[in-house]
Formats: C-alpha cells, sequence, structure tokens
C-alpha cells in the first residue's frame, strides 16, 4: 500500500483541511516519496532544469503550505494541487532566468511517449501561455494537459481527478494536444 493510498493519509488530509497545522505538516512527510517520484518525472521532461527533484518538492511543499489544504480531502486533490505548484514553479523560475528567447526557456513534452529531447520538447513559457489561452476555451482540456506535463499522472489518475471517463479524457487529450501544437506553432 502506497502511503498516498493508506487511511491515515486520508485522516491527516481531513484535519488539515479542518486548518490542523500540525497535521498540514504531517501529510508532506507522509507523501514525500511519492511527490519526490512525480518531481523526478517532471524534470525529466525539462531541458535545462536547474532544479533537483528534492528542490522542487521543497518548493511545492513551502507553496501548498502557504496556500494551505484547507477543502483537501481526497488524495487525487492533493496530488492536483501539487501538478499546479509544480508548474507555476517552473514557469516562475524560467520567468526569472530572464527567458527572452522562446529557445531560452525550458522544455517539456506533451506526449507521455516521447522522452523529452530537443527536438521533442515545448518551452515552459510558451506552453504555459498557451494553456492559459485553452484554459480560457476548455478548462477541462487545459487541465488533463497541465496534470500530466507537469504532475506526471497517470491517465487512470488524471480521469479520477477530473471526474471523466478514460474514453473522455482520451478525446480530450488528443484536441487539447493538437490545439496546443497549433497555438505553439503559430507563437514561434
Amino acid at each position: 500500500m502506497s502511503a498516498a493510498t493508506d487511511p491515515k493519509f486520508s485522516q491527516l488530509l481531513a484535519a488539515a483541511a479542518a486548518g490542523d497545522t500540525r497535521a498540514t505538516d504531517a501529510v508532506f512527510p507522509f507523501v514525500y516519496a511519492q511527490l519526490r517520484a512525480l518531481a523526478r518525472r517532471q524534470l525529466a521532461q525539462v531541458r535545462g532544469a536547474t532544479l533537483a527533484p528534492t528542490e522542487l518538492v521543497h518548493e511545492v511543499y513551502l507553496k501548498l503550505r502557504e496556500g494551505g489544504l484547507s477543502g483537501v480531502v481526497e488524495r487525487d486533490h492533493f496530488f492536483a494541487l501539487g501538478a499546479r505548484a509544480m508548474r507555476q514553479i517552473l514557469v516562475s523560475r524560467a520567468r526569472r532566468r530572464g527567458a527572452i528567447k522562446r529557445d531560452a526557456g525550458h522544455f517539456v513534452t506533451l506526449s507521455p511517449e516521447v522522452p523529452a529531447t530537443e527536438q521533442a520538447t515545448i518551452d515552459v513559457l510558451a506552453l504555459d501561455e498557451a494553456l492559459s489561452a485553452l484554459a480560457a476555451i476548455d478548462e477541462r482540456k487545459a487541465r488533463a494537459i497541465e496534470l500530466r506535463a507537469f504532475g506526471g499522472l497517470s491517465f487512470d489518475e488524471i480521469a479520477q481527478v477530473l471526474a471523466v471517463s478514460r474514453a473522455t479524457l482520451a478525446r480530450d487529450y488528443r484536441g487539447a494536444q493538437a490545439w496546443l501544437y497549433r497555438a505553439l506553432e503559430m507563437s514561434s
């Protein structure tokens, strides 16, 4: 049984959601290994990343602790927040590094089957901009890409977070990929 599926994790999340700061502090060590694995997968897709997985997890911890865990009572919701925090951290770092040219930033891949090579990567800043535009049109499709590209969640986990069937998620994901590739081509 993984730490995040352990009933104690659910109890800690419930207590953290109720405002118990000790429970909030206890949640992160409980799932540290899983968060680190997510960070490692995410950073493996990012070309030119200057963060180590441990550093990214610590930044996620600080961001989520600062924002609080009120309302987060499910494992999937917790990891979805972690995915969003990873996206925000990577985008923020890319902006801070002064990525003026598109190819001066960090890169990720939209395809789970394709490793992040120079030819198969996308600028994190450009992707963030395109995801924001997609979210204005279709929030669910944008969230699916965010959860996969930035959170490393499996398609089954994403379907559960978004409360859709696997078939619906597959259609949404293909549509979102096509839309994003067009948007990214037009921006380059």
